[in-house]
């Protein structure tokens, strides 16, 4: 059986690395991988980390570019990819351009899709845009759909996906959370960044850990989360760490506002093992990301949301995670709670997963198609 992967993102390839690999352990699968890189430095340290070398780089990241000239690029150059390939099969994953449009691009040559990580929703199309979109269309063309959690697995049956059709797997994002923190953990491990984060960062402080790229947060969003910062890193029992986003809409308006202040370490966007640290270090995260909240139960670290909803319910059930919006009181109000208050969550087990995601998919695939 012939399988192409495909993802043009940094979250993206962090979630299908394990699983590449693990493919690859297998005699019955010949696995090929396709890059868009619609994020092209980010994803690059990715691949290297995770040993990934692509078969398909169709390198399609241009400055400024739109979602629609985007989408028109991946749907010519896939049409390629796919016609010289001729897999059985095309794995997705999440809620990219570059997965709707290449799910879209199989589909229009009778090639079956399995989409990773199916089934989140947050039934509102603005938030997160243009993501929950993408979800949906993905999930309308998927023949196999691997979901994460089983409130993944009930939104699809809910939308009328057939239970046969639908897997419970557990987020592939755990499985490379751990095979990064054993790496990281090795005797004779060096990276440049955790060297220079352990030079630059006072770890006897509370770390908060912020992150931020939201469409929907652009302007007056992230300038309120940047205000609540302000408030708190006055605190002399805090250092507030952030990996600034590329993407001019951030990156602006967090420079103006944070940069030179004290207490408050803006840093360029870090590798994936550097960020795995900064998180392991971290007292409390504050983040619009989506991924974060998946690992960070793992790490027994409490998540702040900026964002008014969250497809990922299943951390706000249990606790690991709070949706506080771009309110700055708000967030200044939870950021002082849970460094006054949070004392650890005990033994709850990280409801994304254990760390077998991509056995789990695996296993199916032999089972089904071998």
């Amino acid at each position: 059986m012939k399988i192409l992967l495909c993802f043009g993102t940094r979250p993206e390839a962090i979630k299908m690395a394990i699983l590449i690999h693990t493919l690859k352990k297998q005699k019955d699968f010949k696995v090929v991988v396709c890059v868009t890189a619609q994020h092209r430095e980010m994803l690059d340290q990715v691949l290297d980390f995770f040993e990934l070398v692509p078969d398909y780089d169709l390198n399609l990241m241009q400055p400024n570019q739109t979602l629609n000239t985007l989408s028109a690029a991946i749907l010519s150059k896939m049409d390629n990819v796919l016609k010289e390939v001729k897999p059985d099969l095309v794995l997705v994953h999440g809620d990219t351009t570059t997965s709707s449009i290449v799910a879209l691009s199989a589909f229009h040559l009778g090639i079956k899709v399995g989409h990773v990580e199916a089934g989140l929703r947050s039934y509102n199309k603005r938030a997160p845009f243009p993501e929950e979109i993408n979800r949906q269309f993905t999930s309308k063309i998927a023949d196999i759909h691997f979901a994460p959690t089983k409130g993944a697995m009930q939104n699809l049956l809910d939308e009328g996906i057939q239970l046969n059709n639908i897997v419970h797997t557990g987020n592939t994002v755990i499985d490379a959370l751990l095979w990064t923190i054993e790496k990281i953990k090795q005797k004779g491990f060096c990276n440049r960044e955790i060297v220079l984060l352990k030079k630059m960062i006072p770890l006897d402080k509370k770390i908060i850990l912020v992150t931020g790229h939201r469409r929907e947060n652009y302007g007056l969003g992230f300038s309120n989360v940047c205000d609540s910062l302000l408030t708190i890193a006055k605190r002399d029992d805090v250092r507030i760490v952030y990996p600034v986003h590329l993407n001019p809409n951030v990156k602006g308006i967090v420079n103006e506002k944070l940069a030179n202040q004290k207490n408050v370490y803006l840093i360029s966007p870090v590798t994936y093992p550097a960020f795995v640290w900064l998180m392991m270090q971290s007292f409390l995260i504050v983040t619009d990301s989506g991924g974060i909240q998946e690992e960070a139960p793992t790490l027994g670290k409490p998540v702040l949301i900026t964002r008014d909803i969250s497809e990922r319910p299943e951390g706000l059930d249990a606790g690991f995670s709070t949706i506080v919006g771009t309110n700055q009181l708000d967030i200044e109000k939870q950021i002082i709670h849970h460094l006054e208050e949070f004392n650890g969550f005990g033994n709850i087990q990280n409801p994304y997963g254990t760390g077998i995601a991509s056995k789990v998919i695996v296993d199916f695939l032999l089972n089904t198609y071998r």
